[in-house]
């Protein structure tokens, strides 16, 4: 057997090796669980970016917002919108999606505003729907989310 079909032999028996794992892990007997406290569900956290002026993307934004919590479970995601720039109009009060916002703030998103963009937009926290955080800059924000290990999204 020549050298590249010794490679290609051994690559395709570790690929199928590789894609047993689970199977075999699968068949493994449990372990015996009664009595045990229970394991709390990894929690998922996502952040998601808002920067457009778009009454459609922001509804779109709000019912994948929803979808994501009827998929996954109220209790079992936390989700943090990040409004910068023109994506502020999103979270003003007088907002076309205002409405949608303060539905998904009673359900637990959080809305996050960048302040940098607000002074330069010349905005106070009383233009923004109730409810809303404002933290100094959006894409630090966002930053510090994802070292924390939240997945990014920007719709």
């Amino acid at each position: 057997m020549t050298v590249m079909r010794r490679y290609i032999h051994s690559a395709l028996i570790a690929a199928f090796c590789i894609g047993c794992l689970p199977v075999a892990q699968a068949a493994a007997p449990q372990p015996d669980m009664k009595g045990a406290a229970p394991v709390a569900a990894t929690k998922n956290r996502l952040v998601v970016q808002v920067n457009e002026e778009s009454v459609r993307k922001w509804h779109d934004i709000l019912v994948n917002i929803h979808n994501i919590q009827a998929e996954l479970g109220h209790g079992n995601v936390a989700i943090a919108v990040v409004a910068i720039g023109t994506g502020l109009g999103m979270i003003k009060a007088d907002s076309l999606a205002a409405n949608g916002v303060q539905e998904a703030l009673a359900s637990g998103v959080e809305f996050v505003a960048c302040g940098n963009s607000m002074r330069g937009q010349k905005l106070v926290k009383d233009d923004l729907v109730d409810g809303i955080t404002v933290s100094t800059a959006g894409y630090v924000e966002i930053l510090r989310r994802q070292q924390q290990g939240w997945i990014y999204l920007r719709p």
